[in-house]
C-alpha cells in the first residue's frame, strides 16, 4: 500500500484533531424528571395493589364491526391526523438540518482565474496575461464543538422531533376515542328515536280512539285535547331527536373525513357493546403511558438542552476552513507531480462585548425551561384528573343505570295501573296522562344513562393512554451525516 505524501499527511492532522475535539460534553444541566405532584392513588381506587390492565388495542376494545370500520376510515382520512403526521416529518427534517452542523461541509471546487497585468505594473515592461487552474476539495467554516453548543442544539432538535411524534400519537388516540364516543351518541339517538316513534304511533292510535269516542259522546273533548297534547309533545321530541341525529352524523362525518351513509337505527346495536373493565394501576404509570405526558416531557428536555447551547455561547468559537487539491498555470499540468496545493485557515472568535445579548439569551433559556416544567406538571395533573373522572363516572353511572332500570319498571307499572283505574272510573284521566309522560321520560333517561356508562369506558381508555403500541416512548432515529 502506497503512503500519502508527507504534505498530505500534515494537512490531514488538523482535520483529525478537529474530529477528536468535536466529541465534547454538553454544558446542559443534568436532566431530572420533575416529581409528579399527584396523589399516590386515585380517589375511586384506594387499593393501590390492584394490578394495572395492559392497554388494549383499539380493535380489541371497540369490538362493534361498524365502529371498527368507522375508526379505520378516520385513521386513513382525518385531515387533522394527516397534519399531525406531516408535523412529525417537518420536525424530523429540521432535526436533520440541525444535526448536519455537527459535521464538516466538504465540497469539490474547480476554477480558472485569468488576469492581465498592464505593462507599467510589470517588471518586463510588457502587458502580461496569466492563467491559474485549480481543482480540489474544500472545508468551509466548520465549527469545532469544544463546549457542546452544537451537540446541545442537536439534542434539543431531537427532543422536539420526539415531542412531535408523541403529539401525533396523542392525536391518534384522541381521534379513535372521538369517533367511538360520537358513534355511541349516534346509537343513543337512534334508540331514543325508536322509543319516540313507538310513543308517537301509540298516541296517534289513542287520539283516533278518543276522537271516535267524542263523536259518539262516550268521552269529553277535554280528554281528547289532553291526548292531543301528549301526541304533540312526543312529535316535538321526535323532531328534536332527528335534528340532533343529523348534527351528530355531520360531526362523525367530519371526524371520519369521508361521506357516510348510516340509515336510521343502524347504530342502535352499539349500545349492547361490552367494553373491557380496565384497571388504572398507579398514577405513576401515566408518565410512560400517556402520549401527551411524553410530549410534554420531550419539550422539557428540549428546553433543558437549549440551556447548554446558551451557556456554550459565552466561550470561544473555533472554526476551520481548508482546501487540498492541485493548482497549475496550465490546464495540462493540473494533476502533475509538484502541483499539489493546500491551505488551512483556523479562526477563533471570542465574545467580548455583546450588550447583554448572551446573558439574556441564557436567562431566556432558563425561563423557558421553567415554563416547560410547569406545563409538564400541569399535563400530569390533568391526566390524573381525567383518569379519576372516568373512574368516578364508571362507578356512579353503574349505580344510576340500576336506578334508571328500576324507574322504567316502576313507571311502566304505574302507567298500566293508572289506565286500569281510569277504565274502571276510579281515577281521573289526568293520572293516565302524567303516568305516560313520566314513562316516556324514564325510558329516554335509561337510554342516555346506558350510553353515558359506555362513554365512561371510552374516556377511561383514553385517559390511561390507549394502545400501548401508540403510547410507548418511541424515539425517532438519528439520521446519518
Amino acid at each position: 500500500m502506497c503512503e500519502p505524501p508527507p504534505r498530505m499527511r500534515l494537512a490531514a492532522l488538523p482535520l483529525l484533531l478537529a474530529f477528536l475535539l468535536a466529541a465534547c460534553q454538553s454544558m446542559a444541566p443534568d436532566y431530572q424528571r420533575p416529581a409528579a405532584s399527584v396523589a399516590a392513588h386515585y380517589p375511586q381506587q384506594p387499593d393501590s395493589t390492584l394490578p394495572a390492565t395492559t392497554p388494549l388495542d383499539w380493535k380489541t376494545t371497540f369490538s362493534d364491526p361498524q365502529l371498527q370500520a368507522l375508526i379505520s376510515l378516520a385513521l386513513a382520512n382525518n385531515r387533522d391526523l394527516r397534519v399531525a403526521a406531516l408535523r412529525v416529518e417537518e420536525a424530523m427534517a429540521l432535526y436533520g438540518i440541525q444535526r448536519a452542523d455537527l459535521f464538516p461541509t466538504i465540497g469539490a471546487q474547480v476554477g480558472l482565474d485569468r488576469s492581465r497585468t498592464p505593462a507599467d505594473l510589470n517588471l518586463t515592461g510588457r502587458p502580461l496575461v496569466g492563467s491559474a487552474y485549480q481543482a480540489g476539495l474544500g472545508l468551509s467554516s466548520w465549527e469545532i464543538d469544544l463546549w457542546g453548543r452544537l451537540r446541545s442544539l442537536d439534542d434539543a432538535a431531537l427532543h422536539t422531533a420526539q415531542a412531535s411524534e408523541a403529539t401525533r400519537r396523542a392525536a391518534t388516540l384522541s381521534l379513535v376515542t372521538q369517533v367511538a364516543d360520537a358513534y355511541l351518541e349516534l346509537g343513543e339517538l337512534d334508540e331514543r328515536l325508536a322509543i319516540a316513534s313507538d310513543t308517537i304511533a301509540s298516541r296517534q292510535e289513542s287520539y283516533r280512539i278518543y276522537a271516535r269516542r267524542v263523536e259518539v259522546g262516550a268521552s269529553s273533548r277535554l280528554n281528547l285535547t289532553q291526548i292531543e297534547t301528549l301526541l304533540t309533545q312526543a312529535q316535538a321530541l321526535g323532531a328534536q331527536l332527528e335534528q340532533l341525529r343529523a348534527q351528530r352524523l355531520n360531526a362523525l362525518t367530519l371526524l371520519v373525513g369521508s361521506p357516510l351513509e348510516l340509515a336510521p337505527g343502524q347504530a342502535r346495536s352499539v349500545l349492547d357493546t361490552v367494553f373491557p373493565a380496565l384497571q388504572p394501576g398507579l398514577p405513576s404509570l401515566l408518565l410512560t403511558r400517556r402520549p401527551d405526558v411524553l410530549a410534554a416531557e420531550y419539550r422539557l428536555q428540549a428546553a433543558n438542552a437549549n440551556i447548554g447551547a446558551a451557556r456554550a455561547a459565552f466561550f470561544p468559537s473555533i472554526s476551520l476552513t481548508g482546501q487540498v487539491g492541485s493548482a497549475s498555470a496550465e490546464l495540462s499540468g493540473l494533476f502533475r507531480d509538484g502541483s499539489h496545493a493546500w491551505s488551512f485557515s483556523p479562526s477563533i472568535t471570542l465574545p467580548i462585548f455583546t450588550a447583554g445579548r448572551l446573558r439574556n439569551n441564557l436567562a431566556l433559556s432558563e425561563i423557558r425551561r421553567d415554563i416547560s416544567v410547569a406545563n409538564y406538571e400541569k399535563t400530569v395533573q390533568a391526566a390524573f384528573r381525567e383518569v379519576a373522572d372516568a373512574l368516578a363516572a364508571r362507578q356512579w353511572l353503574t349505580r344510576q343505570l340500576a336506578i334508571a332500570q328500576t324507574a322504567v319498571t316502576v313507571q311502566a307499572e304505574r302507567a298500566r295501573l293508572s289506565t286500569l283505574r281510569y277504565d274502571n272510573g276510579a281515577a281521573p284521566f289526568l293520572d293516565v296522562l302524567d303516568a305516560q309522560r313520566d314513562l316516556l321520560s324514564a325510558r329516554q333517561q335509561l337510554v342516555q344513562t346506558r350510553r353515558a356508562l359506555l362513554s365512561s369506558s371510552v374516556a377511561l381508555y383514553a385517559a390511561l393512554g390507549g394502545d400501548a403500541s401508540q403510547a410507548g416512548a418511541a424515539t425517532p432515529p438519528r439520521p446519518g451525516p
